[in-house]
């Protein structure tokens, strides 16, 4: 019974300095993010909508794109890998960190589009099986950190509509169960645009 009870507080105890060696430090993510800022702003609120905004987003949601950045495997991108490349699992952690803390600024949507993006986001399309884009990033757009969903509200259009067209043609291929590839492969182009100016104009 002791021994069983040793063991427990052991695993306890290695989780625990498990779960500290996996939190990113902020501060010192800020001093290992100014590589970063020429893209995505100096506090993560890209200005350029080519690039994400990471400001706000989760922590354990950007440590994941980073060390997929770095593997190229299921998720590859020339300019990223080479950002990544000089990356240790810690500099990951500090950078997610430092961006999870600051404060996404909203977007801006093309309301001729409002409409069609949000029964899709709301209510997805019965009829081809799209389901609710809520249903996972939550009706806010917050995402769901455990789940590593992200975070949507605000993000630029043209970027989100980007990464839909790449899961939808398997150019992007690190989402669990190939959950966002048999969504976005029944999505058409107007949905996709639409959604994506929906999701630019949630706060």
């Amino acid at each position: 019974m002791k021994t069983k009870l040793l063991i427990a507080a052991l695993c306890a105890l290695l989780g625990s300095n498990a779960a500290v060696m996996a939190a990113g430090d902020a501060a010192a993510g800020k001093n290992k993010a100014a590589m970063c800022m020429g893209c995505h702003g100096a506090d993560g609120n890209a200005p350029a909508d080519a690039f994400p905004k990471l400001a706000g987003q989760h922590a354990g949601y950007l440590a994941k794109q980073l060390a997929d950045f770095k593997t190229a495997t299921h998720r590859s991108d020339p300019t990223m890998l080479g950002m990544v490349a000089a990356l240790s699992e810690k500099d990951m952690h500090d950078l997610a960190a430092f961006y999870a803390v600051q404060t996404g600024k909203p977007g801006m949507a093309d309301e001729k589009q409002v409409e069609l993006g949000k029964a899709i986001y709301q209510g997805g399309n019965l009829s081809s099986g799209v389901p609710a884009c809520m249903g996972c990033h939550s009706p806010s757009g917050a995402g769901n950190p455990g789940a590593k969903f992200p975070s949507l509200k605000g993000q630029h259009a043209k970027y989100t509509a980007k990464q839909l067209r790449d899961f939808r043609d398997s150019k992007r291929k690190n989402d669990a169960g190939k959950m966002m590839r048999n969504v976005a492969a029944r999505m058409t182009n107007d949905e996709i645009e639409a959604v994506s100016q929906f999701i630019a104009g949630l706060k």
